[in-house]
């Protein structure tokens, strides 16, 4: 989906050692010469710029005036620094609860130096691990650091991770130029989703916040869901637990205030994912010519994972459920613009009552009779 480390919640988490970690862990990237780094560096610059115009003119959602946040091609160290600048933010008051809460223990002094380290190892174990299979991401909520400057007025910034681009690319066999662009189309279709629709963000903070609020979870119990994918990196798993220890951190989800908050949020993010892919695949044929082979072998790629690690942690983070979105969104997408057209399926931005629930993102139709022939009647 960020100071984390700083002066909020100084004890849970090292985040200083987290970013640390990952960087010394992360698998280098493929092999290729300082030359070629920047010629795809240079590219991938100019694919954002075109998709630009591209995703404005075939989702008819804003204008170039719209778009002020920057385009940053990063390594893997770079996501992980920008991806725990991002979780810092959005966890912070979650943490301060957390800490608070472990305040008030026997000895939490003590387990608080010691914990914060444990955890910012295995948390950076996660990061590595993830860093190299990220191509690109648009992040909400994203502070400007230094090093990562971010859009004005907590807009947020999108990177496109150059080494797994190229990885990707040369694992499927596929056309290198066409498919730089082809992810391109996809993240920009999120830059545009979040700088043509002012309140989104706001909207999505808000629901995040109010589940976090909610959360009543022994420090713990967090640390653990964290200690546990790491355990699975490193092949620490108990024998014949792979069944049952695989729980995700969804299962921190307590509350019936939670699970309504959550239905809410996988719906956002389904219509969100399920858009992109299906901007992707209207943009491709006109300007990438290869988008046929590159859909396939992608989806195949996505579909089957690459290890049996992969799917131990697809189910502990819940990247499954990350998988169903791209497919069930790209489905409610597609079935309400062929229903009333691009222009009657951007109603969907109008407003946080406009948008579907989980319940329409499984039967458009009743998106489509919601909001359309009510409003018509």
């Amino acid at each position: 989906m960020t100071s984390f480390g700083g002066t909020a919640s100084p004890g849970m988490v090292d985040w200083n050692l987290a970013v640390a970690t990952a960087t010394r862990l992360v698998r280098p990237g493929p092999d290729v010469s300082r030359d070629e780094a920047r010629a795809v560096v240079a590219e991938l610059r100019r694919h954002a710029k075109a998709s630009e115009e591209h995703v404005r003119g075939f989702t008819r959602m804003g204008t170039e005036e719209t778009h002020d946040t920057p385009v940053l091609v990063v390594d893997r160290p770079g996501w992980v620094r920008a991806n725990v600048a991002g979780f810092r933010e959005i966890l912070r008051p979650l943490l301060e609860k957390m800490q608070e809460r472990r305040g008030n223990n026997p000895g939490s002094a003590v387990l608080g130096a010691v914990g914060g380290k444990v955890t910012g190892v295995e948390l950076g174990m996660l990061l590595s691990f993830l860093s190299s299979r990220v191509l690109g991401q648009y992040e909400t909520f994203a502070p400007a650091t230094r090093d990562l400057p971010a859009g004005e007025n907590g807009a947020g910034r999108l990177l496109l991770v150059a080494p797994n681009i190229v990885h990707v690319e040369r694992e499927l066999d596929v056309e290198p130029h066409d498919f730089r662009l082809w992810v391109c189309l996809h993240e920009e279709t999120h830059r545009t989703q979040f700088t043509a629709v002012p309140w989104l963000r706001d909207h999505l903070e808000g629901e995040i916040q109010s589940f976090l609020a909610e959360t009543d979870v022994d420090p713990m119990t967090f640390l653990e869901r964290i200690r546990e994918a790491a355990q699975s990196l490193a092949g620490g798993r108990p024998e014949g637990e792979e069944e049952d220890g695989g729980r995700s951190f969804v299962e921190l989800v307590q509350t019936p205030a939670q699970r309504e908050i959550l239905g809410r949020l996988t719906a956002v993010m389904s219509l969100l994912e399920g858009h992109a892919d299906y901007v992707m695949d209207g943009v491709g044929p006109s300007v990438v010519p290869s988008v046929a082979e590159i859909r396939e072998k992608f989806q195949q790629r996505r579909a089957k994972g690459a290890s049996r690690l992969d799917l131990a942690l697809r189910k502990l983070l819940g990247l499954d459920a990350k998988l169903r979105q791209y497919r069930d969104g790209e489905r409610f997408v597609r079935a309400v613009v062929d229903e009333v057209g691009v222009d009657g399926f951007n109603r969907v931005w109008t407003s946080p009552n406009t948008l579907p629930t989980k319940g329409e993102i499984a039967k458009p139709a009743d998106w489509v009779a919601r909001v359309h022939r009510r409003a018509e009647s």
